[in-house]
């Protein structure tokens, strides 16, 4: 748990998939120590690296899709743990 002097995600990062759409996929939780996102946001970007070469070396585009998503939401998470270390 987040002591009172732990810089947290503030929760106002959404991720939004297509066109015209008026709900989110998903959206950051605030209280997460920004550190820990920040390790967390790593370690998926990580991962979605890996899918991507994966799927064009053995030509498995699944993999792909799952990278972009894996991505957008690691960038998700770092982008709401900015706005928690700048506010």
């Amino acid at each position: 748990m987040a002591t009172n002097d732990t810089q947290c995600t503030v929760g106002k990062t959404t991720f939004y998939q297509g066109e015209h759409q008026t709900y989110p996929l998903f959206r950051i939780e605030s209280g997460i120590p920004c550190q820990a996102a920040r390790e967390q946001a790593s370690e998926m970007i990580g991962y979605a690296c890996d899918l991507v070469l994966s799927g064009l070396l053995e030509d498995k585009p699944k993999h792909v899709w799952a990278a972009y998503y894996l991505c957008a939401l690691g960038k998700a998470l770092l982008d709401d743990a900015e706005l928690g270390m700048a506010g």
